[in-house]
């Protein structure tokens, strides 16, 4: 932050856990979850983010996340880029060291963000409700540290993120994760057509919710 500039952010909650998605899961992680999101996902299990939380300035944050003493921090909401000030905290995050990531929805443009951040980026299903809010326009941003992530209903969408890997030539730019929607995909049958298919894909599962099953956002 430039000398006597301060920034502040809602915050819905700071908290230390498993990396449970991204091909950084399993990784002990603070999570800095931002409140606010413009989407309504139907299956969005972090409703509780989309109000609330607590305005607290960008020091402030540093010193939330240093008490839990982990190298790698995850800007998350809600949607983090809603903030104005989120390009900030996210480049003071890299300053102080710490190896960053953000997840974000792809609605909102994912350019001027510092270019140590790795950023997981969504790719709406049309199952979400939202597909209609992609941002194709960050797709040309998209670096081999950044990835995409498509979460799947059911075999519609799997055939329609089918349809987005190659027109898009997303395997090109960075790793895509292909997600079953919980409670409404059944985990082996994304993995079956994965691997029928021959993708150039990543199975990914929540693994938060594998370990603890009733705790949503962890």
């Amino acid at each position: 932050m430039p000398p006597g500039e301060s920034f502040s952010l809602r915050v819905s909650e700071i908290f230390a856990s498993l990396q449970g998605e991204s091909t950084r899961a399993g990784l002990p992680t603070v999570f800095v979850r931002l409140t606010g999101c413009p989407l309504r996902c139907v299956w969005c299990d972090t409703e509780y983010a989309f109000s609330g939380g607590e305005i607290l300035d960008i020091e402030t944050i540093l010193d939330d996340v240093a008490e839990h003493a982990l190298h790698y921090v995850c800007v998350t909401g809600g949607e983090p880029l809603s903030q104005a000030a989120t390009p900030a905290l996210l480049k003071a995050l890299c300053d102080t060291g710490y190896s960053v990531s953000l997840e974000t929805s792809g609605a909102l443009d994912i350019g001027g963000i510092d270019p140590r951040v790795s950023r997981i980026v969504d790719l709406k299903a049309p199952g979400s409700g939202e597909h209609g809010r992609n941002r194709y326009e960050n797709v040309p941003l998209l670096t081999t540290q950044d990835e995409i992530k498509i979460v799947v209903a059911d075999e519609d969408d799997y055939q329609w993120a089918r349809q987005q890997l190659s027109s898009l030539r997303l395997t090109e730019r960075c790793p895509v994760l292909l997600a079953p929607a919980a409670g409404r995909l059944e985990p082996v049958r994304l993995a079956e057509w994965i691997v029928r298919d021959r993708l150039s894909v990543r199975f990914q599962i929540q693994l938060h919710k594998v370990l603890w099953k009733d705790v949503k956002g962890r």
